[in-house]
């Protein structure tokens, strides 16, 4: 019997972010996954190495590589209507918690056990507050990647989560935004080559 998750997880690449602004440079769900999830990593080694918290930084990475699968069968909602009111954000959060059960059914039963805490799981919800940084991370560095590329169309969104970011309780976030973050504004020769 053929199961069919993988074949899902592989479209993510059709499901474009930001639809309704002009990108110069576009974006696919998996791209996005992706660079949430070496945030995200990333986020959780600095938890753990550098103020002490107990964190398995792979745990991270593999729940922030799907965080968003569930747009495989609903699609990117633009933030302005998902975020509209109350009502809505519950009801959508609804429709991906529908969207993750109907994926992990796609799976061999004796394989679901490994990925449900990665989509609907304790898991998931423990490292929620981590990914969801990892991903206004993640979006942050794409409003200063299309400002870089001459696109003014991400000035608001990058006003609105560099204030999120800076706003945010965690101090990973804040290490992170002050160690890494700069170096997004630089170009290659600025960025130098790897010495030997």
């Amino acid at each position: 019997m053929s199961h069919n998750f993988f074949a899902y997880i592989s479209r993510m690449r059709y499901i474009v972010r930001w639809s309704l602004m002009r990108n110069a440079l576009p974006e696919n769900i998996q791209e996005h996954s992706h660079m949430v999830a070496v945030i995200a990593h990333a986020l959780g080694v600095i938890r753990r190495d550098v103020f002490g918290v107990p964190c398995d930084p792979n745990e991270c990475a593999a729940v922030a590589l799907y965080h968003d699968s569930s747009e495989i069968l609903t699609g990117d909602l633009p933030t302005p209507i998902k975020y509209h009111s109350a009502a809505i954000r519950g009801a959508y959060s609804q429709v991906e918690a529908l969207a993750n059960e109907k994926l992990l059914a796609t799976l061999p039963a004796e394989l679901r056990g490994a990925y449900e805490p990665l989509l609907t799981g304790e898991t998931q919800a423990r490292l929620h507050d981590l990914v969801k940084a990892a991903d206004k991370l993640s979006a942050y560095i794409k409003c200063i990647e299309e400002r870089k590329a001459g696109n003014n169309e991400f000035l608001s969104a990058e006003a609105q989560t560099r204030r999120w970011l800076e706003e945010n309780p965690l101090p990973e976030v804040a290490y992170y935004m002050e160690h890494f973050i700069p170096a997004f504004e630089l170009t290659l020769d600025e960025l130098g080559t790897i010495e030997e």
